[in-house]
């Protein structure tokens, strides 16, 4: 029986997301920690309460305090107009930083945030003055961690597998089922369960075709 869905794989460490990836979806509607830098005329009934501090054109004053989804907060930034600027989420920050430079086994990323590499990423679309701090702290995390991945994925053969994934980030999990995915046929083969190999239909095609052309 066909999936009903082929997985497309995400474009999140790239420079845009891939759209038709359901991980790039799910990711892009986090929500990011922004402050307005001119004010947003008739925004204020979508974005604060209407008792609250939006004004009387129902506009979002300036040096106001939002949390917008990723795609718009990419959409709306902008260097030379300076309508919005970002505050990096705390898991970003030195402090947390400092955390994963000293053990990056310890954090639950999940927790902390279900796309954490893919989100952090995105960050450097901002041009804040810490981007390279950023981006060297998620490279060191991943490899700080990727080899306790690949380790409990190789050493978990027919076992419940969900309290080992529970604090792994979700792109941390695909790598996870690859490992284990790896390990099972290994042992399907080790078994003599695998598939045979088999000649490909070109190459039947073309033995035929060249028997064929010997007996005329």
């Amino acid at each position: 029986m066909s999936e009903a869905y082929f997985r497309v794989e995400s474009g999140a460490l790239g420079p845009e997301e891939n759209f038709l990836s359901l991980d790039d979806i799910l990711m892009s509607h986090e929500k990011l920690p922004v402050r307005t830098e001119i004010p947003m005329p008739r925004l204020g009934t979508f974005f604060l309460d209407r008792s609250g501090g939006a004004e009387t054109d129902n506009a979002i004053p300036q040096g106001s305090k939002l949390e917008l989804p990723l795609w718009l907060a990419k959409g709306l930034f902008d260097n030379k107009r300076r309508i919005l600027s970002v505050e990096l989420p705390k898991i970003y920050q030195e402090g947390w930083r400092t955390v994963f430079s000293a053990d990056a086994n310890v954090v639950d990323l999940h927790k902390m945030g279900p796309h954490f590499y893919g989100f952090g990423s995105q960050l450097l679309h901002f041009d804040s003055p810490e981007n390279t701090d950023i981006s060297q702290s998620l490279l060191q995390t991943f490899v700080g961690r990727f080899r306790r991945i690949m380790d409990s994925s190789q050493n978990a053969y027919n076992e419940d597998t969900s309290a080992l994934v529970a604090r792994l980030d979700e792109m941390e999990r695909g790598l996870f089922q690859t490992g284990q995915k790896g390990l099972n046929d290994f042992q399907c083969w080790e078994k003599g369960q695998a598939s045979q190999i088999t000649a490909s239909n070109l190459v039947q095609n073309y033995t035929k075709r060249k028997f064929t052309d010997m007996e005329d």
